[in-house]
């Protein structure tokens, strides 16, 4: 029985790994950190409540054993980059260091696909160097899904993203071959292939894009 602790469970893709991880006869606890408290009961949930400034004190002697990150911001929604990097790179960083400080062997990371921190782009440069410095904690096991367009109903409004929802599933078939991690995924079915990684996977490092998600999904 293993206990698992969630960073943006409040979040599209967060809420569907709490989901999972709370139906999952393998987990006997799962801890979250959120702002605010959710609108959820569960036996095995436990919620706390933080932030990036606060994070260190609030997860002090919580044992664990994996750590699920689905943290991030949109450039609209955050505009200064100085907090959007705190947001997309900081904040994910420390939690997963804080993680390992209180046992955890595995990490499971949403990340974004072309993320690259020699990127001259902001939003993939900032991906790609978060991602370095996770793998660089040196974890037993580190998974990195790279979803390109997350497809699902966000709760907060998101028109522009909407129409390119509407898109993808749309010209979803065109992308074949080595475009295929360019496809557009269900968010449900990412958490779905974090929490299956888990429980089947036993690589060092391992990055996922789209062909390798939907085969954890059978």
């Amino acid at each position: 029985m293993k206990k698992a602790i969630v960073y943006g469970a409040s979040g599209l893709v967060g809420s569907y790994i709490l989901e999972n991880l709370l139906s999952n006869i393998n987990y006997e606890q799962v801890t979250i950190v959120v702002r605010k408290e959710l609108d959820i009961k569960h036996p095995k949930l436990k919620t706390l409540i933080g932030d990036f400034q606060s994070l260190p004190n609030v997860v002090k002697d919580i044992a664990i054993d994996e750590v699920y990150i689905a943290l991030g911001t949109t450039q609209k929604k955050t505009p200064d980059k100085k907090i959007y990097y705190q947001i997309d790179h900081d904040y994910p960083v420390l939690a997963a260091k804080l993680a390992k400080e209180n046992g955890a062997k595995s990490v499971f990371l949403v990340s974004a696909v072309g993320a690259s921190p020699s990127s001259s782009v902001f939003y993939v440069k900032t991906k790609g160097e978060m991602e370095q410095d996770i793998i660089s904690l040196n974890f037993d096991h580190t998974y990195i899904f790279r979803p390109s367009m997350i497809l699902g109903n966000r709760k907060e409004s998101r028109p522009l993203e909407k129409v390119f929802i509407g898109i993808f599933k749309f010209i979803n078939p065109l992308f074949i071959g080595n475009l295929s991690k360019y496809k557009g995924i269900e968010a449900s079915d990412i958490a779905k292939a974090m929490v299956n990684a888990a429980n089947n996977g036993n690589e060092k490092i391992k990055i996922l894009h789209w062909k390798e998600m939907t085969a954890l999904l059978k």
